[in-house]
């Protein structure tokens, strides 16, 4: 990692699966956190109390959507840093209840433009402030199965969720406040993300919980839909590494380049467990279950990760090392996600792990 961590950084959504990453590589490397996370049912409390226990981070229970509270932490905290994770993030629910994707994707992010650049316009922030607003590649809309086009920074935006919609939305107004006041933002699109601590609604969780249980596997439609995966280390040293080695303005692609269906995906998964049993291979394959598409399921996502790579960023996870790693530690805590901040509620599994984290509103990435 180049540069040099700043000593203030604020991350929001910092409890959930990819801040609660980042925010322990920040703490490994001496910054002190302060983590504005309204805690919600994709929170772990257990996650909370591990980023608490730490002498340099504190956890402050903030809804962005209230503008109010929020000024006082940021007024307080002064960030050198800011990473913004903080979003509704599962597109099922996007589906099912678009108003709240609306009102913390878009005011929750208004909001806290709004504040920063307040402190920032009156000489309050450092003079080599930035943001980083982690946004992702869902904005783009979808790739063609058999093309071997993938997503760059030029891409042209295509929502085509109610989730991916609001993102949208809040991405351009990060970039209308660098373009209209200069603001020292940054915008990054990752691709889907694996890794432990991952709230059970996901799709590998859902997998590996299913396999112990001996259920069915659940995959929407014919399984074919392509996403490109990216350990969550991996992303979190991405975004460390743009914060620092950025431009204000610039927009930064994350990815891997390992792209998967999801049918290939749960067979992998499937593998692991058929080794760690001891039985002939397929046999768990055999409890794979299609079930109804999701409306308007993308069938392809994919990045091209070029210009992020040219900063000196290579992932260092292999994704065959990375997924046996994660299975074996959904494994090893199976009762991780049996206490969490907001009530336990778990939803079908979605295999877009998109690159948000849960503050100011429900659902983690």
């Amino acid at each position: 990692m180049t540069g040099v961590t700043p000593r203030r950084v604020l991350v929001t959504g910092g409890c959930g699966f990819i801040g609660s990453e980042l925010v322990q590589q920040l703490l490994d490397a001496g910054a002190r956190v302060t983590v504005v996370d309204i805690c919600t049912y994709a929170v772990s409390e257990r996650t909370v109390a591990q980023i608490e226990s730490h002498p340099s981070a504190r956890v402050e229970r903030v809804d962005l959507r209230e503008i109010d509270a929020l000024r006082d932490v940021l007024e307080e905290v002064r960030p050198e840093r800011v990473f913004h994770l903080a979003a509704e993030s599962h597109v099922d629910q996007s589906i099912t209840r678009p108003a709240a994707f609306v009102e913390t994707n878009l005011l929750g992010t208004a909001n806290l433009l709004i504040v920063l650049s307040e402190l920032w316009r009156g000489g309050r922030l450092a003079a080599d402030f930035r943001m980083v607003h982690v946004s992702t590649d869902e904005v783009f809309g979808s790739l063609a199965l058999e093309s071997t086009d993938r997503f760059t920074e030029t891409t042209p935006y295509d929502p085509r969720s109610p989730y991916s919609a609001s993102k949208a939305g809040s991405d351009h107004l990060v970039r209308a406040w660098y373009h209209t006041w200069g603001f020292p933002a940054i915008v990054t699109h990752s691709s889907n993300n694996y890794g432990p601590r991952q709230y059970p609604e996901k799709l590998i969780p859902v997998i590996v919980r299913a396999l112990a249980a001996g259920d069915p596997l659940p995959i929407y439609g014919d399984g074919r839909n392509v996403r490109d995966w990216i350990h969550v280390s991996d992303h979190a040293r991405a975004l460390r590494l743009v914060a620092e080695g950025g431009e204000a303005g610039g927009r930064w692609c994350v990815g891997a380049g390992h792209e998967l269906s999801n049918l290939d995906l749960v067979t992998a998964i499937c593998r692991i467990f058929d080794q760690r049993e001891g039985v002939a291979p397929g046999t768990h394959e055999a409890r794979i279950t299609f079930v109804p598409d999701r409306p308007g399921h993308d069938r392809r996502y994919g990045i091209d990760a070029r210009a992020l790579r040219s900063l000196g960023w290579r992932p260092e996870v292999r994704f065959e090392e990375g997924l046996a790693r994660t299975v074996e530690w959904y494994l090893d805590h199976p009762d991780y996600w049996s206490v969490t901040a907001a009530g336990a509620r778990e939803g079908g599994s979605d295999a877009d792990d998109r690159a948000d984290d849960d503050a100011g509103g429900n659902d983690d990435a």
